[in-house]
């Protein structure tokens, strides 16, 4: 028997995989995450990382808002969820304030390769907490993602050895975001999620400034902040969609297209020229997480009950 409550919330379309749309949507986010890390990372020089989140994740939501309020109204805060949308997104402010402090540590494509490493903590959080058997092909290549995260993260000094620990700290609590934001896409809309996280961030990053600090930006850093939240907005509207849109197994190989745009940036605005050491810690993590997602891919589908 359906409730009043379920009757007036708006109802979730069938999930319909469109590959190529999802696609299209991951490489457009991986660009605008691209240039948003670029932009923190000469933000946070000068300014506490919660005030440089803090002003990305308004500009961020006001963003969201054009790109969203228009066409769906208020009725995109409808959910039933919303404890479930409170603990992923406290998740994700976290996650984003330590890969914010790893950028101020260490090069861009540095904490962009050690970011890569996510979908190996996902694969991890899928066994521990849903029971998932993790099987030989999956644990060879979570021991081999691991090694280059270690490769990524040993050389250099002490900052940079901080920074990768931060950066580490960030994939970790990633991979169970992006097993979260699946999962959410059952029940709840791509503009829900996204509307829920920038204004939940907002939230999560105004109560964290007077903690760490704040001094008010003149015009042009100011202007740098917001430009930097509609970036991030914008990616991740479109990072949310290419998950609703297709599985991870499809479009998450083109999210390493982050590392291209990271390097290329780097070396434009701070002279960061990659290492050996870098470009083989980088290949050994995105060789193991293509090989993931191509084992994933492989697996039968469960046959629908409907």
């Amino acid at each position: 028997m359906t409730s009043d409550a379920d009757q007036r919330r708006p109802a979730v379309p069938a999930r319909r995989d469109r590959v190529p749309l999802g696609i299209a949507f991951m490489l457009g986010a991986t660009l605008m995450f691209a240039a948003s890390s670029a932009i923190s990372k000469w933000q946070v020089a000068s300014f506490s990382f919660a005030e440089v989140l803090f002003f990305r994740a308004l500009a961020s939501l006001a963003t969201c808002a054009v790109l969203i309020l228009p066409r769906n109204g208020l009725n995109v805060f409808r959910t039933q969820r919303l404890g479930a949308h409170v603990s992923r997104n406290l998740t994700q402010g976290v996650a984003q304030s330590l890969i914010i402090l790893a950028l101020s540590l260490m090069p861009l494509a540095g904490a962009m390769a050690i970011n890569f490493s996510t979908p190996l903590f996902a694969t991890l959080f899928a066994a521990l907490w849903l029971h998932e058997k993790v099987g030989r092909a999956r644990g060879f290549a979570l021991v081999i993602g691991f090694i280059g995260v270690l490769v990524v993260a040993s050389p250099g000094a002490d900052s940079f050895r901080l920074g990768a620990l931060f950066a580490i700290g960030n994939a970790v609590l990633y991979g169970s975001v992006t097993t979260a934001v699946r999962g959410l896409t059952a029940t709840e809309s791509a503009e829900t999620l996204t509307i829920y996280q920038m204004v939940l961030l907002v939230i999560f990053f105004a109560l964290a400034m007077p903690l760490f600090g704040f001094v008010w930006p003149d015009r042009s850093d100011l202007t740098a902040m917001l430009i930097n939240g509609v970036f991030n907005g914008i990616g991740q509207y479109w990072w949310t969609r290419a998950l609703s849109l297709a599985p991870p197994s499809a479009v998450g190989p083109f999210y390493y297209f982050s590392l291209v745009w990271a390097m290329l940036l780097g070396f434009f605005f701070w002279g960061d020229i990659p290492t050996i050491t870098l470009l083989a810690g980088s290949a050994i993590v995105v060789g193991s997480g293509l090989y993931l997602l191509w084992h994933e891919a492989g697996k039968p589908k469960p046959v629908s009950a409907d």
